[in-house]
């Protein structure tokens, strides 16, 4: 009669040792990025070969991006630069970090538009698509706002 009380103590240990496994599995630490672009805008250019771009990217997901290269019609190159203590440099790539967001927003981290085919016009939209290194790519419409324009960020 004990020999049946030992498989059934037996059974508990191995579900709970089949839970845990599963549990580490399905951590959210590991998961693959989920980004999300927002905030996307053009200031309507003041020039009529340059202009600016601002967005934020965010990655729910529990593994850091990178973008690597943006890509638009609407000019015959975008680049991606970085703004450091004042100084803007053009970078290769930018971090994605897991579960947070990169702001691409004025005096900061940009896009610069640059060669345009044609002046964008407030009222309008730019198609870009942001290349990421492990996510893909991902297409955005950004509305040209007035030059002026300062979005409300809610902080």
């Amino acid at each position: 009669m004990k020999r049946p009380a030992v498989r059934v103590a037996a059974l508990p240990c191995a579900l709970t040792a089949a839970l845990v496994l599963a549990g580490c599995g399905s951590d959210s630490a590991g998961s693959a990025a989920e980004l999300s672009v927002s905030a996307a805008y053009m200031p309507q250019p003041v020039s009529a070969s340059m202009a600016a771009g601002f967005l934020t990217i965010t990655n729910e997901g529990g593994t850091k991006d990178e973008l690597t290269s943006v890509t638009s019609d609407a000019a015959g190159s975008v680049t991606v630069h970085e703004t450091v203590g004042g100084a803007m440099r053009e970078v290769d790539s930018l971090e994605v970090p897991a579960g947070g967001r990169l702001r691409l927003a004025s005096g900061g981290n940009h896009l610069m538009f640059e060669k345009l085919k044609r002046k964008p016009l407030q009222g309008e939209k730019v198609t870009v698509e942001l290349h990421f290194a492990d996510s893909g790519t991902v297409e955005v419409e950004m509305p040209v706002e007035a030059a002026t324009y300062t979005p409300d960020t809610g902080s």
